[in-house]
């Protein structure tokens, strides 16, 4: 699942805007001062393999692929990768006893960087499939969420089942997992006599947003984050509706490790320290993702099956 939405903030190092009641605050300079730390944890640093050689000494190599905020977006010097993800990557260093080593990759590079040893993780909203896991391991650290938002003044409540959305005008990304999945919905509507549909298409955020505000469309529905953190910094949306990226199937997002590193056990300690800490749900409480908290981290939880 990938939906490319344009940045919301480009240029801008730091926006507070009051919606629904609250300030939402979303910091791009590139000095992060509101950026979480943590004490070394002993277990995990003892369940990090002693023939495990990291790419860089001493330090925790990350790649991460910045496309958009909230996830990881370059900061305000144009060369700084700052988000949720870059923040749980300082966290996990962190816990590991490790300098955190962020390196900017294009998504397609990833893959044998982390096969190769150039990286000793990947954290970059790699969604767990049963495929990848042939290849790598996985410490999972978020739910994969898709949101359904509309317009602030839109009488719609709640969306959680397919009934939800007969009749209505929906946005979504062509050739996508949501796209998958409400057309499924739309299918089992119309087997049970409920009204069909109108799905819309857009080439960016700019012509989605005017097309939920003009009434053209009722509801969007892509991946919460973004949808997330533009509805905080305008004011204009809602959430009224979560699923998860592979449903009906639960997804989740990983740290991704080479394949029998022994390294993903060591991640997993430190991500469940982090939550049982409170820094975890503070983190994603930062960058406005509450929504798509795990309960607990494990080391390859079951992946989105084959297709």
């Amino acid at each position: 699942m990938k939906h490319k939405v344009r940045n919301l903030l480009t240029g801008i190092a730091l926006i507070a805007l009051t919606s629904a009641g609250y300030a939402a605050e979303f910091d791009l300079s590139p000095q992060q001062p509101g950026r979480l730390k943590a004490e070394p944890n002993a277990e995990a640093i003892a369940a990090i393999p002693a023939d495990f050689k990291f790419a860089a000494d001493g330090k925790f190599t990350v790649a991460v692929s910045p496309w958009d905020p909230p996830i990881a977006t370059y900061a305000t010097d144009g060369a700084t990768v700052v988000g949720v993800d870059p923040d749980l990557a300082s966290l996990i260093a962190d816990s590991l006893g490790l300098e955190l080593n962020l390196v900017a990759t294009a998504w397609a590079d990833w893959p044998l960087g982390v096969t190769s040893g150039k990286y000793d993780a990947v954290i970059s909203n790699v969604t767990v499939t049963e495929e990848r896991k042939e290849r790598f391991d996985f410490s999972s650290y978020r739910q994969d969420v898709l949101g359904f938002y509309v317009r602030t003044d839109s009488p719609i409540q709640e969306i959680n089942e397919p009934k939800d959305i007969a009749g209505l005008k929906v946005i979504t990304g062509a050739g996508t997992n949501q796209e998958k999945i409400i057309l499924e919905w739309d299918r089992l509507n119309q087997e049970a006599g409920l009204a069909p549909i109108e799905v819309q298409y857009y080439d960016d955020s700019a012509a989605s947003t005017l097309a939920i505000q003009s009434g053209r469309a009722d509801v969007e529905f892509n991946p919460n984050p973004t949808l997330s953190y533009s509805s905080a910094v305008t004011g204009d949306t809602r959430l009224v509706g979560v699923q998860s990226g592979g449903w009906p199937v639960k997804a989740e997002i990983a740290a991704t490790t080479r394949k029998d590193s022994g390294l993903a056990d060591a991640i997993t300690i430190a991500i469940n320290g982090l939550i049982e800490s409170g820094l975890y749900a503070q983190t994603l409480e930062r960058w406005n993702v509450s929504a798509e908290a795990v309960e607990t981290s494990q080391t390859n939880p079951p992946g989105l099956p084959k297709t």
